[in-house]
């Protein structure tokens, strides 16, 4: 007589996944998905603020507080500085996926996904289309802003979508790092703090806000080798026509591909033993 083996499940557990779930079905759960975290900025715009102000805050505030004394003149540290801020608008949203989703957890949204019959890659893939829609709002904003200014764009159109979707590329790719620490960390506040730890010192230690030949040695050596030094190198060579573009587009692209290589079946397995 042969004895069935049942896999233990978790008291309470009423998942209803279809392992036949193929790609079109999980496409469908991704855009379904993206529509319910869309409908969620509807209902709370307040949490849009960030992709919204705070183009607008960074470049008032450097451009005018800080602009006529790292650069003698504002009109010049405009050409510097917004090209940088393009650069760090993704990761500076991206980060703040993993707060979000360990709401999630935090407050059962996870638990009732368990008992749906979708595919669980769709939960982290809508996260991510989503993050992607928050940071071409947050793009345009800073562009509008900055044009409003006085910006001058010195090369065209193409180049212009190419910086754009070179940040894009490299905060996407940072969603993975802030989606695992989400579902690391005990608290919303925990990650928001943590997330902060990295997002400041990748921000200021980089060639953004200021020329990195002024720093102390062993700073310049970090700025180097700071990927967001190389994504504001490449984005003001897109957009002002003036610089190396070849070799730091070709770093921020083999950083991305790295971080989405390592982190992405990281963020997969935690959320597969987490739900």
């Amino acid at each position: 007589m042969t004895t069935a083996t049942l896999a233990p499940t978790r008291a309470g557990d009423t998942r209803a996944e279809d392992p036949r779930i193929g790609l079109a079905g999980t496409l469908r759960h991704v855009g379904a998905l993206t529509r319910r975290n869309l409908m969620r900025i509807k209902a709370d715009p307040e949490s849009m603020f960030d992709a919204v102000l705070m183009p607008i805050v960074f470049t008032v505030l450097f451009v005018y507080v800080f602009g006529g004394a790292m650069s003698g003149n504002q009109d010049d540290y405009k050409q510097r500085l917004i090209p940088g801020l393009l650069g760090q608008t993704g990761m500076t949203l991206a980060l703040a996926v993993g707060t979000g989703l360990n709401s999630d957890f935090q407050t059962g949204v996870m638990d009732r996904f368990r008992t749906l019959p979708i595919g669980r890659a769709s939960v982290l893939l809508s996260k991510i289309v989503a993050e992607t829609l928050r940071a071409l709002i947050s793009s345009a904003i800073l562009l509008t802003f900055a044009f409003i200014l006085g910006f001058e764009l010195k090369t065209g159109v193409l180049e212009l979508l190419a910086a754009v979707g070179l940040s894009l590329v490299f905060g996407m790719s940072i969603v993975w790092i802030s989606m695992l620490l989400g579902m690391a960390m005990k608290s919303a506040q925990a990650v928001q703090g943590v997330s902060m730890l990295v997002l400041m010192p990748m921000q200021f230690g980089s060639s953004i806000f200021a020329p990195t030949e002024t720093m102390p040695g062993w700073l310049q050596a970090f700025t180097k080798v700071n990927p967001l030094s190389a994504l504001a190198d490449a984005a003001r060579g897109l957009l002002n026509g003036q610089g190396p573009i070849a070799h730091p587009v070709m770093v921020v692209l083999i950083w991305s591909a790295a971080s989405t290589a390592i982190f992405a079946p990281l963020a997969v397995a935690r959320f597969r033993k987490r739900t």
